[in-house]
């Protein structure tokens, strides 16, 4: 059994759907935590080839904080590595020291930055963020350029993976540190645009979203490399000639002593943090190298998470056991691969969308084919027990013509000499009842018509009155056997339309059960009378046992039989008045029961008449 196109739109509804959840897991913090954290994986994974770095970190380490007696030294430690370096002639030096207040070194510090070519100083925003803390003027007059040393972390892992490059506070806007150092380098203006900012002739994709500003993917050093160049000013002390490291390069100066500097967390971390001047050096090799990092368009990633749903989809609508199983795998292992291959061409590609889409589409997919299968299986239970019910129906509904004919042609037979009137008697009986077993197999083979989905009745229009009349008369031989008289009453000379071999055989079950379960001399009464509208009310009503309410309630199910029928003795499968509630539900109508213990029942049919 194929599913059918009803089916199929609830698959294809559960696969939207997943899609959907899929994508909206991914913008939620979980989700966009998940994803955090399979791009570390990836990034690491993925590492580039090594290559010679163009920035040099100057550290004031702990030796140097030692040798310098400590924070308070930090300036004087500044000034002597930039003389340290000076004659090197770096191409750019980016101080990485907020210099907002005069202290006692301020003066061999200014003497050292008017010897420095293409300085760079920072500024922090305050807590507020009203304003900055920018260096003092005496210092600020040697700057080529003053940057913006905020570092964007995870708010959830504290891990850096990106920087903001633009801060304002209020209207006065700064560039990060590591933009600032490289348009002093260029010597070229910053031109702005929507999707990217250009210096020159290099781009930088980071598109101005209003509430994130441009954010910049730090690419760090591989591993291979072992960070950026680092030289302490305690080893330039002890050793000059390591001065020449410095020479053409750009200088990132400040501090990375563990209990006087921030340090951070990175995708390479596993552990080990990194101080925030080695976390500019190494935005700067980004923005230099032009290795950027960009994000896969949103509509992009949308659509192949509705390619990835609808693929899971697919796999449990056309297969089903071990094969859906290993084609789904497949298919998950896609959506990893996905990620990794888009890094390594520089696009961020999410994982949570992707991979939950498979996830949430196969299980619905799943579900959706274990109850496929489970219907079929109730389909299968069904047909199984109709076949069941045909067969109790043959036995039950066709016994007495048969009887009745094989007895007549048995007497035929055996009593040759037997009168030519009573000949024609038994020779008319078995024409009668051959009709009758006709007629009965006709009825039977509508009624298995009604069983299929989808048949459709016959439309056509037939007298009340004949009907009714056709059905007592049948039934009157079994009354007067129990002496119980049937009187048809009010019948309006209406006409129904339908089926008439099936609401015959309707009428003729509620009038045969009414006499089987009658005590003898009781009455069986047929009346009919016309509704408002086009409806017709047909009641059978009867003296017998009657029923209670929990009895009325199932008297309709296929094969029930009130506890007092069985103990009549009368013969009876429980199947007549099932067939009689599926004819009349087919035929627009509706079948009502009033029925009380010891004092009868009515059954009343409520039929649509012929216009």
């Amino acid at each position: 059994m194929k599913p059918n196109p009803g089916s199929y739109a609830i698959l294809a509804a559960l696969v939207l759907f997943s899609a959907l959840a899929a994508q909206v897991l991914g913008w939620t913090a979980f989700g966009r935590q998940i994803d955090q954290y399979a791009y570390d994986f990836v990034f690491r994974l993925e590492q580039p080839a090594p290559w010679q770095a163009s920035s040099i970190v100057l550290a004031i380490d702990n030796r140097t904080l030692t040798k310098y007696d400590g924070l308070t030294g930090i300036r004087a430690a500044l000034a002597d590595g930039l003389d340290r370096i000076a004659p090197a002639h770096p191409a750019a030096v980016a101080v990485d020291v907020i210099l907002a207040e005069s202290q006692a070194a301020d003066n061999q510090l200014e003497a050292a930055f008017a010897r420095i070519h293409n300085l760079v100083l920072s500024s922090d925003m305050q807590p507020d963020g009203s304003q900055w803390e920018d260096p003092i003027p005496r210092f600020r007059k040697y700057a080529a350029g003053v940057g913006e040393v905020h570092a964007d972390l995870d708010k959830y892992d504290a891990v850096s993976r990106d920087l903001p490059l633009e801060k304002a506070a209020g209207i006065d806007r700064r560039w990060t540190l590591a933009l600032e150092t490289l348009r002093v380098v260029r010597r070229a203006d910053i031109v702005e645009s929507p999707e990217d900012l250009t210096i020159g002739p290099e781009r930088i994709p980071a598109r101005d979203r209003d509430r994130d500003g441009r954010n910049l993917r730090i690419r760090y050093t591989p591993l291979k490399m072992g960070g950026i160049p680092m030289v302490s000013v305690a080893n330039l002390d002890a050793n000059p000639s390591l001065s020449s490291r410095f020479a053409g390069k750009v200088v990132f100066a400040g501090v990375t002593a563990q209990t006087a500097t921030d340090r951070w967390m990175t995708p390479y971390s596993n552990g080990v943090i990194m101080p925030g001047v080695e976390m500019h050096a190494n935005a700067y090799e980004t923005l230099a190298r032009q290795m950027f990092l960009v994000d896969v368009p949103l509509r992009t990633a949308a659509a192949v998470t509705f390619l990835f749903a609808l693929a899971a989809g697919l796999v449990y609508a056309v297969t089903s056991g071990w094969i859906a199983n290993a084609l789904t795998l497949l298919i998950l292992i896609a959506a990893q691969i996905v990620p990794a291959a888009a890094f390594a061409h520089s696009v961020v590609w999410p994982w949570m969308p992707g991979t939950s889409a498979v996830v949430l589409a196969s299980a619905s997919a799943a579900a959706w084919r274990h109850l496929l299968v489970r219907r079929r299986l109730a389909r299968a239970e069904s047909e199984k027990i109709r076949y069941q019910q045909t067969m109790q129906f043959v036995s039950h509904e066709m016994r007495t013509p048969l009887t009745a004919i094989q007895g007549s042609s048995e007497l035929i037979g055996r009593y040759a000499s037997m009168p030519e009137a009573k000949r024609r008697q038994m020779a008319d009986l078995i024409n009668s009842e051959s009709k009758r077993l006709a007629r009965m197999i006709s009825t039977f083979l509508s009624v298995e018509r009604l069983s299929e989905n989808g048949a459709e009745i016959k439309r056509e229009r037939f007298p009340l009155r004949d009907l009714v009349e056709r059905c007592a008369t049948r039934a009157r031989p079994l009354a007067e056997n129990k002496q119980i008289a049937i009187e048809i009453l009010n019948l309006p000379p209406d006409d129904l339309v339908g089926d008439e071999e099936l609401m015959e055989y309707a009428v003729y079950n509620l009038l045969t059960n009414a006499v089987k379960y009658s005590p003898p001399q009781t009455r069986v009464t047929v009346s009919a009378e016309e509704e408002r509208g086009d409806r017709v009310r047909i009641s059978v009503q009867d003296q017998g046992i009657g029923m209670d309410k929990k009895e009325v309630a199932r008297i309709f199910e296929k094969f029930y039989r009130t506890r007092k029928a069985e103990q009549s003795g009368e013969a009876g499968t429980g199947i007549g008045l099932a067939i009689v509630k599926q004819i009349v539900n087919e035929h627009g109508g509706t079948i009502d029961v009033e029925s009380e213990p010891g004092r009868g029942s009515k059954f009343t049919l409520v039929l649509k008449r012929a216009s």
